[in-house]
Order: structure tokens, then C-alpha cells, then sequence
């Protein structure tokens, strides 16, 4: 569907991605001629499905005159190489350290597009070829075309739009934006883009600053409906859990998105081993991705809240280091498969639907005296989500196993603010907003955030769905 304007000439939002789900976010503004994105998603899911949305735009990618990110999760950023391959050209405005991280990230995400196209084609018998989504170089090109801005830096990226930064306290370097759209003479319009919002009082990062106030608010609802547990008890749930394993003499595997998720468990392991608990034990994250991803987040530490910032200054090991082996190279993680001792191997991907964690899983999946510790969201579909509903037999690779390992999820260790955390943030803007579209959650998470938001004073509130179009009053 393509974008429109009204005849009044009032600016328009497009809803490309994370519509009625938590995956590829994607919008298109468009406003006094000039058309931009904010945000530009890998869609997960089913793989026709992801092939066909991923490859295919709803608009000519060299019409895009720039990108607006919020942050450099592989759902927000990881279709930027795909839309650079296509012949956009323009700026992508992001603070410093999501490029930093996006170039780790999307240079990661181009290897595997390459491998998984390789793969395939030697199982083509004679079929045309696959071509990878994208190749490293368009990662590296994207990357070069990233713009950095600070928080709190207002910045004209277009004639007649303005963009200013703030902490969305969610992962290193991510942004809500506040957009000033000048028209004609005295007509102006704002939207604010809150990507994803963090939760209040999680260690490491700060939490989020006040969200602007915009005509249109667009905000993520992945967590709608629903609470997280108290982050001071996060600590002792965790240790606990571990020893629990350990004295029945199991692993602890922990699938983890390798940036954000993996540093903030290690942050947790580091402290309770500081505290005097398995001391002893080895721990191990398996994902080269995940290290380099940690030597960002120790050239950011301008992102650290004042604690953490302080535990650094006393402490330069708070992600593990020499109490933590990162490992690297395939032999390396192979090697974990012979291991019969209790040990903690964090590795990726977070649900459990790729990379190294799938080859530790197939190992230990059906030894009673090992945990699976879920400390994310599963989405639909996925092998991690098969696990939360403990289904008693689940396909791995090439395979199928049964499920004797306890399974055990945390919800309290999600990055992303609940429903109490979001009503907190947006309840200054009640009366003064006029618009509110929820996206990036399931259908029932947004339903119920938008009930809650009508409840507190936000009159029109809607969850727009895939090619939906909203006018800025």
C-alpha cells in the first residue's frame, strides 16, 4: 500500500512492521513532500513468510530520503543492508553507540545471510540459486551511512523536519524520538517514536527519560496486559535456580540474544558471584557475536546509570571477564558438547530458533539434572516458545527430542517495560496527546495497554495493523 497525504496536507504514518506483532519494525512518515523511516526491521517468523516481507518493500527504497533508528536490535535495524542493496541512500540517524552496536550486529546478521544462502544452494540440484538477503559489504555500506547524534541534540535531518534523541533505558545507545514536522507558515506538527522503553530500576543501563509530548505518540506494547517481577529479587531467583542445578549435578543453558540480554545475565552472574555463590563454577558464553557486543558496551560507559558507572570504576570486570570464558571459535563451543560437569552456557539466539544454542540444547534437552532458564520473549512459532509450553517433544535441527530438562522461565529479566512501567511514563501526556498507535506486541498485549491508556485519559487510542495509515491531527 502506498503512503498518502490528505488533501489538508497534514503528515501521515504508514505502519510497514511490529503490527499486530513483536517483529520487524518498520513506519514511514511522510510529510511537505519528503518521505523517511523510522526504524527498519528484519521481520522473523516463518521463513517464506520472513523471505517474502523481508525482501520485498511496500515502497521504492531510493525514494526513502532517511532513517530514523532507535536502536540496534536486529527487529529495529536488520533490514537496513537489504534497503541500502536496494538503492536508499540516504543519512541513518542513530546515537553513537547504537552504531557502534548496529555495526557489530548487522556484520553478524550478513554472515549468516551469506552462510544460510550457501547452505541452500548445495541442495538446489540444479535449481536457480538463492542470493543471501544481503552480503557483508552492504552491512559495511550501511554502516558508513550512519549519522550519529547525541541525546538531547535537536537536529534538522530534512527541510522541515526535526529529530531530538532521548534515553529510552532499554539497551546501550537506544532512543525515543521526538519529531517536529514545520509546515507551512505557523503549522506544525510532533510525533514521538518511543521505539523500545526499558524498565525502571535495571541495573546497568539508566532508565528512561521523560517521553516527549507529540500530537501522535507511537509506542511499543510488548508487555501489555502483563507485570514483571521485581527487579530486586532477579538476583536471588537466578542464584538459586543455578545452585538448584548444579546440586543435582546438571548445566544451566541459557538461550540469550546476544546483545543486551547476555550482558545483563552476566551482570547478575558476575554480582552473585562476587557474593560468594558458585564461585567455582564455569561459566560460558558461547557467541562471538556476544563478545564483541560486550567490548562496545565498555566503550559506551556515558550510557551507565551512576551505579554502575561507579561498580565499573571499583571493579573493570562487571561483565565477566576473567570470571566468564567467552568463547569464539566453533571448536571452542564443540568442546562444551563433551562436558559432563555442572556448568552455565549462555548462547544465542534468544528463541532458541538459530546459532549456537540449537547444538546445546540437542545435547542436553533430554538429561533430567539440566535447566533450560528462558529470560525473554518467545515469539510465536518458535522453538523457545515451544519449550515455555513445555511440550513434551520439540524438533532441533535435524531432530526430535524429548524434553526431560526442567525448563524455567524469567520474565523479569526483559528489557523492555511492562504495563505499569509504560502507564507510569505516559500518564504526564494524558489530555495532551491526541493520538496514540501501539505497536511492536501481540494483539492482546496492545488491546490491553490500549484499554488501560483510555483508562487514564488518552482518548484515541488504536492498534493499527500491517499498511494501516494515520493522519497527525
Amino acid at each position: 500500500m502506498a503512503t498518502q497525504t490528505t488533501a489538508s496536507g497534514r503528515p501521515t504514518v504508514t505502519f510497514y512492521g511490529a503490527a499486530h506483532t513483536v517483529t520487524g519494525s518498520m513506519h514511514l512518515v511522510e510529510a511537505g513532500g519528503v518521505r523517511f523511516l523510522l526504524d527498519c526491521g528484519l521481520f522473523q517468523g516463518k521463513r517464506s513468510e520472513a523471505r517474502q516481507r523481508n525482501t520485498h518493500f511496500p515502497f521504492n527504497p531510493a525514494d526513502i530520503r532517511a532513517v530514523v533508528l532507535s536502536h540496534a536490535h536486529l527487529d529495529h535495524c536488520g533490514n537496513l543492508p537489504n534497503l541500502v542493496r536496494q538503492g536508499f541512500r540516504g543519512p541513518i540517524w542513530c546515537t553513537p553507540a547504537t552504531r557502534d552496536l548496529a555495526a557489530v550486529m548487522l556484520a553478524d546478521a550478513a554472515k549468516i545471510q551469506e552462510e544460510d544462502a550457501a547452505y541452500l544452494n548445495r541442495h538446489r540440484n540444479g535449481q536457480p540459486p538463492i542470493e543471501p538477503l544481503y552480503t557483508r559489504e552492504d552491512a559495511h555500506r550501511t554502516v558508513r551511512q550512519c549519522e550519529s547524534l547525541s541525546y538531547e541534540r535537536p537536529k534538522e535531518i530534512l527541510p522541515g523536519v526535526e529529530i531530538r534523541f532521548v534515553d529510552a533505558g532499554h539497551l546501550l545507545g537506544s532512543a525515543m524520538t521526538a519529531v517536529r514536522l514545520k509546515g507551512a507558515g505557523a503549522n506544525e506538527h510532533t510525533l514521538t517514536f518511543t521505539g523500545d522503553v526499558g524498565r525502571r530500576g535495571e541495573p546497568i543501563l539508566r532508565d528512561p527519560a521523560p517521553v516527549p509530548p507529540g500530537d501522535l505518540l507511537i509506542s511499543e506494547s510488548t508487555y501489555g496486559g502483563r507485570t514483571h517481577p521485581p527487579v530486586n529479587l532477579l538476583a536471588g531467583a537466578l542464584g538459586d535456580l543455578v545452585e538448584r542445578t548444579v546440586n543435582r549435578g546438571g548445566k544451566v543453558l541459557i538461550p540469550a540474544f546476544s546483545l543486551g540480554r547476555t550482558q545483563t545475565v552476566v551482570f547478575y552472574l558476575h554480582e552473585l558471584m562476587k557474593q560468594g555463590r558458585f564461585t567455582d563454577l564455569p561459566i560460558y558464553v558461547d557467541s562471538p557475536l556476544a563478545a564483541s557486543a560486550t567490548e562496545v558496551y565498555h566503550m559506551h560507559p556515558e550510557c551507565f546509570d551512576e551505579e554502575t558507572a561507579k561498580l565499573l570504576e571499583d571493579d573493570p570486570d562487571l561483565f565477566g571477564g576473567a570470571r566468564v570464558q567467552y568463547l569464539r571459535t566453533p571448536d571452542e563451543s564443540k568442546r562444551l558438547n563433551g562436558r559432563q560437569e555442572p556448568c552455565v552456557i549462555i548462547a544465542a539466539s534468544g528463541m532458541c530458533e538459530a546459532g549456537r544454542i540449537l547444538h546445546h540444547l540437542k545435547h542436553n534437552i533430554e538429561g533430567e539434572r539440566n535447566t533450560v532458564l528462558i529470560v525473554g520473549f518467545q515469539a510465536p512459532d518458535t522453538l523457545g516458545r515451544r519449550l515455555v509450553e513445555k511440550q513434551a517433544k520439540v524438533r532441533i535441527l535435524d531432530g526430535w527430542y524429548q524434553v526431560r530438562a526442567e525448563i524455567v522461565q524469567m520474565s523479569g529479566f526483559s528489557s523492555h517495560g511492562d504495563q505499569n512501567d509504560l502507564l507510569a511514563y505516559f500518564a504526564p501526556l494524558a489530555g495532551k496527546t491526541k493520538q496514540v498507535r501501539l505497536v511492536h506486541g501481540e494483539p492482546d498485549a496492545a488491546e490491553a495497554l490500549a484499554t488501560a491508556l483510555r483508562g487514564i485519559g488518552f482518548s484515541d487510542v488504536s492498534v493499527p495493523g500491517q499498511g494501516d495509515i494515520v493522519t497527525i491531527d
